[in-house]
């Protein structure tokens, strides 16, 4: 019995690594995914905001710099 090793609280790292493989691939069945207009329809909705805070703080950076450009020249 020397050579054999009982591990009931420790679990080697490799079934620990199999194991949570194995719940995420449980979970990720349970998941209600998005279809492909649901898709499509958020990550346009996404690109489109980002852009109109991309201008946003464009126009707030053109107006700073002009203020800043007429106190300081």
């Amino acid at each position: 019995m020397r050579g054999f090793k009982i591990i009931s609280w420790k679990m080697a790292i490799k079934d620990k690594i199999k194991l949570f493989f194995k719940e995420v691939w449980t979970e990720s069945k349970k998941v209600d995914w998005p279809n492909r207009q649901q898709t499509l329809r958020y990550t346009a909705l996404v690109v489109g905001i980002s852009a109109a805070v991309a201008i946003f703080l464009g126009a707030l950076d053109f107006v700073f710099v002009s203020i800043l450009s007429k106190f300081i020249i």
